[in-house]
């Protein structure tokens, strides 16, 4: 059983990301899903990063990091998209971190604080065209990570991995979640 702190994408904490952390839960890990935005979702990933971008990127990223500092040490950081932000900025920061899990994008390594860890489990979940992705710094992750698996799935889907998304797709997530299942009972 592995303690996941996983932080939601510009759209908010949708639906579609509880059942995601559901899903962890049901598999016996304990998730904790801090809602950054105050209770207000968007349908559009467009409205969700403009009130990202009016509460400020650093913001949001500060407010993931301080509901970290509630928890204990030990946890698996992971992050949809925005939610990248604080969940990479806390594995490359916080010391004894488990892991991490990156879905749809990474932010260069140098961006933030510190560097990555290498020897810290990371994985990483990408469609190969996604517009919204930084791919290069995808790649230089995943080569920079000691212990790092990337998945790119085909498509340029961005939240695929989130049933209320738009871009919702079944098979790549379906794929995503078992992925991720793996990857934590190996760190659990």
């Amino acid at each position: 059983m592995a303690t996941v702190l996983l932080f939601h994408h510009a759209l908010g904490l949708t639906e579609g990301l509880r059942a995601f952390a559901g899903t962890l839960r049901e598999a016996g890990h304990v998730v904790h899903c801090p809602d950054l935005y105050d209770g207000r979702t968007f349908a559009d990933v467009n409205a969700g990063v403009a009130h990202a971008q009016s509460a400020g990127f650093g913001n949001i990223m500060a407010a993931g990091v301080e509901f970290a500092e509630s928890l204990p040490g030990g946890l698996v950081y992971a992050g949809f998209s925005l939610g990248v932000l604080p969940a990479q900025q806390l594995a490359q920061t916080r010391p004894g971190g488990r892991g991490a899990l990156l879905y749809h994008d990474v932010i260069p390594a140098g961006h933030l604080d510190g560097s990555w860890p290498t020897a810290l489990p990371v994985q990483i979940h990408v469609t190969e065209s996604d517009p919204w992705a930084d791919h290069s710094a995808v790649q230089a992750l995943a080569r920079d990570a000691e212990d790092a698996e990337l998945f790119i799935y085909p498509g340029n889907a961005h939240l695929f991995a989130d049933p209320s998304s738009s871009e919702y797709d079944d098979d790549a997530a379906a794929l995503l979640m078992t992925r991720t299942l793996v990857f934590l009972e190996r760190l659990g």
